[in-house]
């Protein structure tokens, strides 16, 4: 079993890392590309994995590869030619530490070269990945979008990727591609957007009356379970309705709560979570269906949608019948000439 690592000790007042990326950028590794590479047009930025890209990110990001790190993007015909070249003269050249933080990455033992920042008095280890955009766009969301998104791309790539590479920062775009790109994969063509949003809504319909079910039983236990997973997926639904991409389950919550309805609805459906029985559970997560019905129809995408809840056919569980919703964002789905129209509000 890995020894774990130590956490490095901040120099200062905590610098978020995104900042810290800029900084490095312009004072150590901008200067120095004007040396080494002279005349070849590069892209810099700080996109991709990482909780300082999306923002979130404390001082306990620092004990794995956290710190003075970025991206700098060649033209692919560029890249074989150069790319070794830049990165040994990075290693050579950068200083050992930049505002108070080692520029040297050391390996920890822990699968995938995790490394953490580390002192050296010999070449840095630094983490300037060098790469040229088709491959690192491949490796990171599985597909290239430089000649155009499909509809596959869009239904088959993790939302936290998506969000990974829309998120962050472009310090340089001297290919003038990466910030076209990063605005072509801002978010959803239209109809893909609403085939996702039915897709959540299906997904609460599936599940919905189980924690009545679960609880009639007296399986409290599965009701719960029931509950939590509807609590994801009202909390993806929530993102999207938004129109921001839900970042994986560290920090689904910590998103969720930065939506305009979040403020309401973390302590509702908090109490969902940790309700002591299936009625209680039950009525925190009907004033959340509710909610977001109501956003659904304020955002016009479809024909008005009764947002109230009902029982289910006749037993005596709570429930929107959240179909109700796939099923009509599904059917405008499918009308692509009206893709983007608002809709009445009709009854």
């Amino acid at each position: 079993m890995p020894t774990p690592t130590p956490r490095p000790s901040a120099p200062g007042p905590f610098l978020p890392g995104l900042e810290l990326a800029r900084r490095f950028y312009t004072e150590a590794v901008r200067p120095l590309l004007a040396d080494a590479a002279p005349g070849i047009p590069y892209s810099a930025a700080r996109i991709g994995p990482g909780s300082e890209v999306l923002g979130y990110d404390t001082p306990r990001s620092a004990d794995h590869e956290w710190g003075p790190r970025l991206q700098l993007f060649l033209h692919p015909e560029d890249a074989p030619q150069h790319a070794a070249r830049i990165r040994e003269a990075l290693a050579e050249r950068l200083p050992k530490t930049f505002h108070g933080w080692p520029t040297n990455f050391a390996p920890t033992g822990e699968p995938r070269d995790i490394r953490v920042m580390r002192t050296t008095d010999g070449p840095v280890h630094h983490r300037v990945e060098i790469t040229d955009i088709p491959t690192w766009f491949q490796a990171t969301l599985g597909f290239d979008p430089t000649p155009g998104i499909t509809p596959t791309d869009w239904l088959t790539t993790p939302t936290q990727n998506l969000a990974e590479v829309t998120a962050g920062a472009v310090f340089h775009d001297g290919l003038k591609t990466l910030v076209p790109l990063r605005k072509a994969l801002t978010w959803y063509p239209h109809d893909t957007w609403l085939r996702v949003l039915a897709t959540h809504w299906q997904a609460i319909a599936d599940e919905e009356a189980f924690v009545g079910r679960c609880g009639e039983v007296g399986d409290e236990l599965g009701s719960a379970v029931v509950t939590a997973s509807l609590t994801g997926t009202l909390m993806r639904l929530c993102l999207l309705m938004n129109r921001r991409y839900p970042p994986y389950a560290k920090w689904l919550g910590t998103a969720f709560t930065h939506t305009p309805e979040g403020s309401h609805l973390t302590p509702v459906l908090t109490a969902a979570v940790t309700a002591p029985n299936w009625r209680t559970r039950e009525t925190h997560l009907t004033t959340a269906y509710e909610t977001l019905a109501t956003l659904h129809n304020q955002l016009r995408l479809t024909d008005r949608v009764d947002p109230t809840t009902r029982p289910y056919h006749s037993r005596p569980f709570r429930v929107l019948r959240a179909d109700r919703f796939a099923e009509a964002l599904l059917s405008r789905a499918n009308a692509p000439e009206d893709a983007g129209k608002p809709r009445s509000d009709n009854t």
